[in-house]
């Protein structure tokens, strides 16, 4: 088993952590986030560090330990500087533009697709086909991210469509001619 929730996260002074019963609270200069610790897991703060701990060493609770230390560490990272997604529009006449705080997709329907963002979510665009997607919380991220993606995923054909920056997809070919 991974021994993950073992290590101590380190805190640095523009990150507040409060504890009070069982929620654990991250604040940074921006965003805050809040989690809820099962019954068997407590939080401890100890000058510039914080240490969860659980009751007992069943799979279980050390598998819940592990996760939870990484979501709250995750949060105190996110806090810090914010995590952050990029999308690339791929295809011919396929763009992107900002309209307040969201964004209009233009993907080949016969009409354009509007995208409003969650709260804690910012949403900035490069040139007219980048897309960048930056919060606080890594999981409401990357859940943004594959909304925006799922509205045209790529083509298998020809490869159009909403992709991650960097993202290989595999083309298949085409039907061949056969020739005599």
């Amino acid at each position: 088993m991974s021994k993950i929730g073992q290590k101590a996260i380190e805190l640095t002074p523009s990150v507040q952590v409060e504890i009070q019963d069982r929620t654990v609270l991250v604040k940074g200069m921006k965003d805050s986030l809040s989690f809820k610790l099962p019954k068997f897991l407590s939080a401890e703060k100890k000058d510039n560090e914080l240490l969860i701990k659980r009751a007992k060493d069943s799979s279980y609770q050390k598998a819940a330990h592990g996760l939870f230390r990484s979501l709250i560490a995750n949060a105190v990272a996110g806090v810090q500087k914010p995590w952050s997604k990029r999308l690339a529009v791929v295809g011919t006449g396929f763009n992107v533009k900002m309209q307040g705080s969201g964004i209009v997709l233009r993907v080949g329907f016969s009409h354009s697709v509007n995208y409003q963002p969650p709260a804690g979510i910012q949403l900035a665009t490069e040139e007219n086909n980048i897309i960048i997607i930056s919060g606080g919380d890594k999981q409401l991220v990357g859940q943004v991210a594959y909304q925006i993606k799922s509205i045209k995923k790529p083509d298998v054909y020809k490869g159009k469509g909403i992709r991650y920056e960097g993202e290989r997809i595999r083309i298949k070919p085409g039907k061949k001619v056969k020739t005599e």
